[in-house]
């Protein structure tokens, strides 16, 4: 399966990528920040003004155009297309099966504290293990599933309080 990414301009054009068509790309870095492009038998100047890595948002002048980017990796691609958004993540008190699997482990009990990030259950799904994590810092309220538990998708799996 080939790597995809979604670029988002100005919030108001999509364009998707694969791995193949990046690497193809004429590019060459002339300075820092600063890119020659080749497209079609085009000159272009790039520049990155500004870049958030961890966001995966950029500023960019092309020629004497700047514009706003937005990458978004398969990992987020995978996530927007389950219906789930990690901007929404910190107001969930009910952890539901992003999809149908198998409960490979339960990591919490009712009444443990977890922190932001910290592993809850692992859901195998398509032939991958799926590991859920705490949306936020909490107690676990209950669990509704065990090891070995088949699960439908939107199930209640963990309730936190």
């Amino acid at each position: 399966m080939e790597k995809k990414y979604k670029v988002k301009v100005n919030n108001l054009f999509e364009f998707e990528f694969t791995k193949d068509q990046i690497t193809a790309l004429d590019t060459q870095e002339i300075a820092t920040k600063h890119y020659h492009l080749l497209k079609e038998n085009r000159s272009f100047k790039a520049e990155v003004l500004t870049e958030n890595f961890l966001q995966r948002k950029y500023d960019i002048k092309i020629n004497s155009n700047t514009y706003e980017v937005a990458i978004s990796n398969e990992l987020d691609l995978l996530i927007e297309e389950m219906g789930l958004s990690l901007g929404t993540a910190q107001m969930i008190n009910d952890i539901k099966a992003p999809m149908p699997g198998l409960i490979l482990e339960v990591n919490v009990e009712e009444g443990a504290e977890v922190k932001e990030g910290d592993y809850l259950l692992v859901l195998e799904a398509m032939k991958m293990e799926n590991t859920l994590i705490a949306p936020r810092d909490g107690v676990v309220k209950s669990v509704s599933v065990k090891t070995g538990q088949t699960v439908e998708k939107n199930q209640l799996l963990i309730e936190m309080e």
